[in-house]
């Protein structure tokens, strides 16, 4: 046995949490490291977007600690880099020896990338800035592209849609599902870290190694083999699906506009594709794991399974990801196995995880510092105890994707509050309604719970710097502003 086991992540983009005890999908090798490790069935990132949670991820802290609160790589984004002295695990991992190796997806920062942070990068995309020009390194389109539609697009066209497009006034279509054999590279960011996994030695030194890949992120275009998989399969929509939003937001109904384009049809379409993308990642992810059990350190080697944010999938008329704080976005995939260092595998954990918790684990593991993390050491759950105290609620933080508002919300088993700053809030009691289709808000005899919760958010604010607590008149629009978190 290894003092320090070896670490391996395998990150995905955009996978829902319950497409891991969902019987509908294919996932054999995700569910053999199930039986081999724990699940964590109630695990939730900070925020439904990349780099904010991938950056929680590497830190175990929140945006508000670590500076990145949306998409680096667009030009409105609101921070494009870490806070100044921000430390990733990696870098421990690196002082101590552990060989690091990157492959795939980094979107963490435009100022630094993996190589910054302790590791060896093998092929990775959304990288630091481009060189020379870092005004130019953006991911977003720009007006050029605009200005060319113009020049195209006749506004008075009645061509139909094609299956599964969304056509939008001065906008280019968007083409939300369809066939592609390498979606994203991912094949290739796969085929990268089995060729550095056959190098790094087999010698009983430690090693580290991140794979990022970009499925089973929109638009849904997966190879035909796996969609094949999935051709005979009954799609049934239930009343989660039809969700009008009319007591939501009006933004959550604005979202929504656009994919009421789609039919029935079409919308299950695209929860198939969305199923094959789910199995194509297993199938990637399974490769990886051949090569590792063939290595002589497998018995050493931790194994993480997770992603960086969920999806609607279709759920309350919505896709992708963004400002409406509904489960699918929030709640991801995430399973450990360690053959050496797992107690009574093949168990479940139910407590609340955050992706914030991974951090401080792997710095548990190697002796590392880690109290001054927000996110909480795992290691107790491995060794089959539970540590004392665990959290009873879940937090998120977001201030928008690009469409921005600041939007707080706090949810335990029973009940959620949304605080959203851009219009009315969120309440609902999950125990009646885990489908958050009747929100309650509004509804004075709940004022106390409301209240409660609250206390709740604002005391994890406050324990986390939030700086959305400005008493102006014309923003401090909570129903129960920060003075609740000494309540």
């Amino acid at each position: 046995m290894l003092n320090k086991p070896n670490i391996f992540i395998f990150m995905t983009d955009q996978q829902r949490g319950d497409t891991l005890t969902n019987p509908l999908i294919s996932m054999p090798n995700i569910r053999s490291l199930m039986k081999d490790g724990l699940h964590f069935a109630n695990t939730h990132c900070p925020s439904p977007h990349c780099c904010p949670s991938r950056a929680t991820f590497f830190t175990g802290k929140y945006p508000s600690e670590h500076g990145v609160w949306n998409n680096v790589w667009v030009q409105n984004t609101l921070s494009d880099r870490l806070t100044a002295g921000t430390e990733l695990f990696s870098e421990s991992f690196a002082k101590q020896g552990y060989e690091m190796w990157f492959s795939g997806k980094w979107h963490v920062s435009r100022e630094t990338g993996p190589e910054d942070h302790g590791f060896k990068e093998a092929f990775v995309t959304s990288n630091k800035y481009s060189k020379p020009s870092k005004a130019t390194a953006h991911m977003s389109a720009g007006w050029n592209v605009y200005r060319e539609l113009a020049k195209t697009r006749d506004e008075n066209d009645s061509t139909p849609r094609n299956a599964g497009q969304i056509k939008r006034a001065g906008y280019p279509n968007f083409n939300h599902y369809g066939i592609k054999e390498d979606p994203f590279n991912d094949l290739k960011v796969v085929n990268t870290t089995i060729d550095k996994l056959n190098e790094i030695p087999d010698n009983g030194e430690p090693w580290a190694y991140y794979v990022g890949t970009l499925g089973p992120h929109d638009p849904y275009f997966v190879p035909q083999r796996f969609l094949d998989m999935y051709k005979d399969l009954d799609i049934e929509l239930t009343d989660i699906h039809f969700d009008n939003l009319l007591d939501k937001p009006n933004l959550y109904q604005r979202t929504q506009k656009a994919f009421n384009q789609l039919t029935i049809d079409e919308k299950k379409e695209a929860i198939r594709h969305y199923m094959a993308f789910c199995t194509y990642e297993d199938y990637l992810f399974g490769l990886t794991l051949d090569v590792l059990k063939k290595r002589n350190d497998y018995d050493d080697t931790l194994i993480l399974f997770t992603s960086d944010h969920g999806d609607y999938n279709g759920e309350h008329g919505l896709w992708c990801k963004g400002l409406p704080a509904f489960k699918g976005a929030y709640h991801i995939p995430a399973v450990i196995s360690w053959k050496n260092g797992i107690k009574n595998p093949n168990r479940t954990i139910d407590e609340p995880v955050s992706l914030a918790d991974f951090a401080p684990t792997f710095l548990d593991i190697i002796g590392e510092e880690s109290s001054n993390l927000t996110g909480k050491s795992l290691l107790l759950f491995l060794n089959d105890k539970t540590p004392d105290n665990w959290r009873e609620y879940s937090f998120t933080q977001t201030n928008g994707n690009e469409i921005y508002g600041i939007q707080r919300a706090v949810f335990n088993e029973k009940w959620k509050l949304v605080y959203n700053s851009f219009d009315h809030d969120e309440l609902y009691n999950l125990e009646k309604d885990p489908d958050e289709l009747i929100n309650l808000a509004s509804d004075k005899k709940y004022d106390e719970i409301k209240k409660s919760l609250y206390t709740e958010l604002w005391t994890f604010a406050e324990s986390v710097k939030d700086k959305c607590l400005n008493p102006y008149i014309m923003v401090g629009l909570a129903e129960y502003g920060p003075a609740y978190a000494y309540k």
